[in-house]
């Protein structure tokens, strides 16, 4: 006798339909193999299985037990077959009837005394059961998690004693509720921040359009506290965007009991960092910090001390939205459509070639600091300001008339106009925000007059572009203009968006931009201290 049920195994975000088969074979040794390509923890579940049944008083007979997750050849990872496993194993054995697990598929690890125990990927789980046409059997702790999939039949049972009363009839396992949508923590206010008017308005510029930032200032000047005020600026995220996020989380083990937050995310991971924990991998390959930050913000603080492997393994997901984890045997997909923020110090001693104690060493101190990070990397970072330091007369001042909200409420007009624009043009919704803008796009919405075009033609020519930062310039103009209210772009969006558009240092110069704007007026704040 052959008994059957559905589980999944999990491809990135991804739940893949496993069948889980079970044999018993009378005239041989007793054993209990499980086939299919299972990793150890897969393995391991005939232990935890045969304990878990102990536990609720039932043996496993004296025969040759055969468990087959197909399709043999998709590689199976995690301990959430157990229940599965479990399940079909009853069934033989004539515990529960075969047929009570028609239409339904399970996840779940099981505990020595027959407790489930809950499991990473809950959510994807229940939405890829809904698309097979099964409900979905999961742990009680998981339940109001998969409830969020929307249509689709749950069963959360706390241990395989309830769950048999239920099929057996005794017993009536409720449909859990789904888990609550928590209110995000208080977020800092812009009015805190001192000084550093520049350095706002670069952030409400990136919050509007999505663009990726870069503060570049001695310790002390504010960059931390600009940027962890940024997610006060970015609207909730929308139900679609939840739901993708959400699935991330879910994969990662991050949610707990169920609860949801529309706040967008915000990660902040350590300098020490390695690549496998920026973009994802390891034995699992469980997503990293950049696919967690999907659909919200990864700030990178002390951007130079990251290492130089870790950083460059973020410019492809910086243009296409997606982190392809590579294995042996199979390639991993995770969404990452995150915004990067990034803080550094101008050189390794902080206070650069400018200012009260300023670097001896200057520029060489700089460029060598700053020559840790790619020129690659640094073209795809839309905006660079630079945070001078605060001086006593700007601690002096009152707080500032504008804090976040009203900076919020103008990226929210902002971005309604990116968003009536896509709707115009036909875009997914996943495509409004100007950083994402195509070229054909741009051709409509962000053509600049002649006086602005003939500026850009001129940083061009003048070797300051390369073709990304053509069109990540006119993305930028395109986002001026949109805080402005204004219908088209014109010299003084793109004059602006240039001057955004430096690196760090130039070549063997100590200026701000590699084309200090030949003399004109529209770009003279381009060129940085001496």
């Amino acid at each position: 006798m052959v008994a059957r049920v559905v589980t999944v195994a999990f491809d990135g975000v991804e739940a893949r339909r496993v069948d889980v088969q079970v044999q018993l074979v009378g005239a041989a040794v007793p054993s209990f193999t499980i086939v299919g390509l299972p990793d150890k923890a897969v393995a391991e579940s005939r232990e935890r299985v045969r304990g878990a049944f102990a536990g609720i008083g039932l043996g496993l007979p004296p025969k040759r037990i055969i468990a087959n997750l197909a399709p043999a050849d998709l590689p199976k990872e995690g301990s959430h077959f157990d229940l599965a496993i479990g399940l079909v194993l009853m069934a033989a054995l004539g515990v529960i009837t075969p047929d009570a697990l028609d239409g339904w598929a399970a996840i779940g690890e099981l505990g020595l005394d027959g407790q489930i125990a809950p499991v990473g990927g809950a959510l994807p789980a229940a939405v890829a059961s809904s698309a097979m046409g099964l409900g979905l059997i999961c742990p009680e702790a998981n339940g109001p998690e998969a409830a969020w999939a929307g249509d689709v039949a749950i069963l959360a049972p706390r241990s395989l004693i309830g769950l048999i009363n239920h099929f057996k009839g005794s017993q009536v396992l409720r449909p859990p509720e789904p888990g609550p949508v928590r209110a995000g923590g208080v977020v800092p206010d812009l009015r805190e921040v001192k000084g550093q008017e520049s350095a706002k308005r670069s952030l409400e510029i990136a919050a509007a359009g999505g663009h990726n930032l870069l503060f570049v200032g001695p310790p002390g000047s504010g960059k931390s506290m600009l940027a962890q005020r940024l997610p006060g600026l970015l609207p909730p995220l929308t139900p679609a965007e939840l739901l993708e996020t959400s699935m991330v989380w879910s994969v990662a083990g991050l949610i707990e009991r169920g609860a949801l937050t529309r706040d967008r995310p915000f990660r902040s991971p350590h300098h020490s960092a390695s690549m496998a924990a920026l973009t994802g991998g390891g034995l699992k390959a469980r997503p990293g910090e950049a696919s967690l930050a999907h659909n919200g913000v990864l700030f990178l603080d002390e951007l130079p001390e990251y290492s130089a492997q870790a950083l460059d393994s973020l410019r492809a997901p910086l243009e296409t939205g997606e982190i392809v984890v590579a294995r042996a045997n199979a390639h991993i997909r995770y969404p990452a459509r995150f915004q990067l923020i990034a803080a550094m110090n101008p050189c390794r001693c902080g206070i650069g070639g400018g200012g009260r104690g300023a670097c001896g060493k200057a520029p060489r101190c700089q460029r060598d600091y700053q020559n840790r990070i790619s020129g690659p990397m640094f073209d795809r970072i839309d905006l660079t300001v630079e945070t001078p330091p605060v001086t006593a007369a700007d601690m002096a001042l009152p707080p500032p008339a504008e804090g976040t909200a009203e900076a919020a409420a103008r990226v929210a007009v902002a971005r309604e106009l990116q968003a009536g624009r896509a709707r115009e043009a036909g875009l997914a919704p996943d495509q409004a925000l100007n950083a994402r803008a195509s070229g054909e796009t741009l051709d409509r919405f962000a053509a600049p007059d002649a006086p602005g075009r003939a500026l850009l033609m001129r940083a061009g020519e003048a070797g300051g572009l390369t073709a990304r930062g053509w069109v990540r310039t006119l993305r930028l103009a395109r986002t001026i203009a949109d805080l402005e209210g204004a219908n088209g772009v014109v010299r003084r969006h793109i004059a602006e968006a240039l001057v955004h558009r430096r690196t760090p240092v130039g070549p063997g110069t100590g200026d701000a931009v590699p084309w200090s704007g030949g003399g004109d007026p529209a770009l003279s704040t381009a060129r940085a201290p001496p």
